[in-house]
């Protein structure tokens, strides 16, 4: 199988699965996929809203309903979940509509809201409009990064391979790390 007809069978599956779990490399990618033509990107744009807006939504009701246990098994969550909290009682509005571009605490955020007096029907039209925003932003973001590595390296066809391979190998990276340093966390609570 080519990576053409990879892409093209499960492109957009793949970006609704990754922005499903967190996945602002996977739209990037996308995104650039949607630049050298394997992908449309209002597809991707779509795929990408489909896939951030259904998984905070999941977490808000996890919020919403299973709050306490949840914060159990993840101490590790308790200290974002807290700065999550400050800043949602100062901004409500913004933080519903923005809490994909805050690193750090982007996944506690909406279970967050889910524990808070915030109404499931305010907080589903300001996720809309957020996770609007965020795929629009990032998607076009990935599809002008592929413009510009398009205009450093010129012929970018002889080098695709390469340049998503790195894109992609960078973003494991980063999943790695944020991994160790979680479970690092986890295993530091444990001891005391």
């Amino acid at each position: 199988m080519t990576i053409e007809s990879f892409i093209d069978t499960y492109g957009y599956a793949a970006i609704l699965i990754g922005t499903f779990l967190e996945g602002e490399t996977i739209l990037v990618l996308g995104g650039v996929a949607a630049h050298r033509g394997y992908l449309s990107l209002p597809w991707v744009i779509v795929a990408a809203f489909a896939g951030t807006l259904s998984g905070d939504q999941l977490y808000f009701f996890l919020g919403r309903w299973h709050s306490q246990k949840i914060l159990d098994r993840r101490p590790s969550w308790k200290a974002r979940a807290a700065r999550a909290e400050k800043l949602l009682q100062r901004f409500q509005k913004p933080i519903i509509v923005g809490f994909r571009f805050l690193y750090g605490i982007r996944t506690v955020t909406p279970f967050v809201i889910g524990m808070s007096s915030v109404s499931a029907l305010q907080f589903i039209p300001l996720n809309m409009m957020g996770a609007l925003v965020w795929a629009v932003l990032v998607g076009v973001g990935g599809y002008a990064f592929g413009s510009a590595l398009e205009a450093i390296i010129g012929d970018v066809k002889r080098y695709e391979l390469e340049v998503l391979g790195a894109v992609a190998a960078v973003g494991i990276l980063i999943w790695i790390i944020h991994f160790n340093h979680r479970k690092r966390g986890k295993s530091s609570v444990a001891a005391v």
